[in-house]
């Protein structure tokens, strides 16, 4: 018995991303120092796109 191509998933998840996760935001907004980590949370962060470059 053969596998569908439809259901195979090599490959289907590396496209182009258009935002960061929380740990890339976190470094972000600590590199332009809008984020402290001993008095800000984790939580609620915005969103950004990755910059391209």
């Amino acid at each position: 018995m053969s596998l569908d191509s439809s259901l195979k998933t090599k490959g289907n998840l590396t496209g182009k991303r258009s935002v960061m996760t929380r740990a890339e935001r976190i470094e972000a907004l600590k590199a332009e120092k809008k984020f402290d980590p001993k008095k800000d949370t984790a939580m609620g962060l915005p969103k950004t796109k990755i910059r391209e470059g």
